[in-house]
């Protein structure tokens, strides 16, 4: 690891101290969450367990898109879903998600989307973003596939990896969401929150997905 990638790392610590929290959806069954240090060949990680439940471990973060575009993470999931399919409401589960909120121009927002969105608040609470961009995990659909979320059109799914072939290892990513955010999301979305899952609620799987290494650069750092 270099000096430089150290200093950009986020997730020093995957604790509360550094600001993180769970943050649930309504009614629905949150995941199991464990941060573990660093020993042998395994990094500083998160561990989290989903058992037919759904909430993700978040952080407010403010990131300046002109000066660090590009997020990068190293993720593992201990198998791909079985039945999970995102064209659908019923299998709109992931073995794991990157997940960017935004915070948008209240004039790019429509009345019917502004009454949409306050309605979800009632509902799930405060942290419904404006927007998303969610980076997955995906069981059936070819990396670099993209489509709405099945539940609301300001949430956008990228297949960042998907199927069974890598299951069991440290996979490196990186995505330039200054472009991502220019191709899915109105001009002046600001990324206000990051957030890492796994997504069992609608279909009743298991799966442990991992996360470490989340940095943000100001160039790819591959």
């Amino acid at each position: 690891m270099t000096l430089a990638f150290a200093a950009a790392l986020l997730a020093a610590g995957w604790g509360e101290d550094a600001g993180w929290r769970e943050v649930k959806f309504g009614s629905l069954k949150g995941n199991h969450f464990e941060a573990r240090a660093a020993s042998g060949n395994e990094p500083a990680r998160l561990v989290i367990e989903s058992q037919a439940s759904m909430s993700l471990w978040a952080r407010p973060q403010l990131i300046d898109l002109a000066q660090t575009p590009y997020l990068c993470w190293r993720w593992r999931v201990s198998h791909a879903l079985r039945s999970a399919d995102m064209a659908t409401k019923s299998g709109d589960d992931y073995a794991a998600r990157v997940y960017v909120a935004f915070s948008l121009p209240k004039d790019s927002l429509s009345w019917g989307t502004r009454t949409k969105l306050a309605l979800a608040r009632k509902i799930y609470g405060d942290t419904v973003p404006d927007a998303a961009l969610n980076y997955v995990w995906d069981n059936r659909q070819p990396e670099g596939h993209s489509a709405p979320n099945a539940y609301t059109a300001q949430t956008q799914m990228v297949v960042q990896r998907s199927g069974a072939a890598l299951s069991g290892r440290w996979v490196h990513e990186c995505r330039d969401l200054r472009a991502d955010a220019a191709k899915w999301l109105p001009p002046g979305a600001k990324p206000v929150m990051l957030a890492v899952a796994a997504d069992t609620d609608n279909t009743g799987e298991q799966v442990t997905a991992e996360f470490a290494d989340l940095g943000l650069f100001a160039a790819d750092p591959r």
